[in-house]
């Protein structure tokens, strides 16, 4: 039965055509693919220079001098919020563009224009997302790379202190050079006959095939103090004494450098946690407006 009134323009998109009218032409796809690519090239643009902006202005570098530039907290924060507003904005711009220019379908439900202009903005999003990435993918090397190695120098700190044992400028070389000191009754360095390499070297690495340890083996401390005795005229004793007492001075350093590395090593892996959730974040909340915007450009295209 016909209807007793004529169609109106509210009836536009709620129903379909009649059935049983001849068919007409095949109504367009349902996906518009020159639009989807038309907003992830206006969101990956949009992305790139933002992100360049962000570079500029400071709000996502840091400076290399550690007491140069903006702080660690500030540098975070800011960093985090530049990201999230490139985000919004690329993502709004593309998706909208990706309603806006879709293809018109008629005789469609309301409810099924809703759904595709979603799929659209959605779709924008995705694609932009991963042609930034895809540009980017150097920079983020660069930035994984950098940040393995500050962890692999952290965790190395320990063995670094101990790695030249026979050079003059190492940590290891300076407890090494204590225990030949010579020292008058009064306390003063009194002048002393120079120590050739070979003991230096050897008591070096006396100490450092030991430093697992927390003391000197006995018979290495008794070794050890004859060295340092028959340089120094110390007493057996007091040179057994002072190779301890050094020996202990330098594992209290060691643990300091170590405990120092390990911080550095969890912060850093804090740090990375941090952006890794706060990325997600971002991106989670750049889809949602690139799929909800989208449907606002898909009315205004069917208006």
């Amino acid at each position: 039965m016909s209807r007793p009134y004529p169609a109106t323009a509210d009836d536009i998109g709620s129903f379909r055509a009649d059935p049983g009218l001849p068919p007409t032409a095949s109504p367009a796809s349902a996906v518009s693919w020159g639009a989807i690519l038309a907003g992830t090239a206006a969101a990956a643009a949009l992305s790139l220079i933002l992100l360049m902006l962000g570079v500029g202005l400071g709000l996502s570098s840091v400076s290399p001098w550690a007491r140069d530039g903006v702080s660690a907290t500030t540098f975070g924060t800011s960093t985090v919020v530049w990201i999230t507003v490139t985000q919004l904005a690329a993502s709004a711009f593309g998706g909208y563009l990706a309603g806006r220019l879709r293809h018109r379908w008629a005789n469609t439900h309301t409810d099924e224009v809703y759904f595709r202009d979603t799929a659209h903005g959605f779709l924008a999003w995705a694609i932009a997302s991963l042609v930034t990435v895809t540009l980017l993918a150097s920079a983020v090397g660069s930035i994984l790379s950098g940040g393995a190695q500050v962890v692999g120098t952290a965790a190395t700190a320990g063995a670094q202190l101990v790695a030249k044992t026979d050079s003059a400028d190492t940590s290891m070389g300076y407890f090494v050079d204590t225990l030949f000191r010579k020292e008058s009754k009064d306390g003063e360095v009194a002048q002393a006959e120079p120590v050739s390499a070979a003991p230096l070297v050897e008591v070096g690495r006396i100490f450092a095939s030991n430093l697992q340890s927390a003391t000197l083996p006995p018979a290495d401390a008794r070794y050890v103090g004859q060295l340092v005795a028959q340089r120094t005229g110390l007493p057996q004793a007091d040179a057994e004494k002072r190779v301890n007492t050094v020996y202990a001075q330098m594992q209290a350093q060691l643990q300091t450098a170590k405990a120092t590395a390990l911080e550095a090593v969890e912060k850093s892996r804090k740090l990375s946690a941090y952006a890794a959730l706060w990325l997600f974040i971002a991106l989670l909340m750049g889809a949602f407006v690139a799929s909800w915007v989208a449907t606002y450009g898909g009315r205004q295209r069917d208006l």
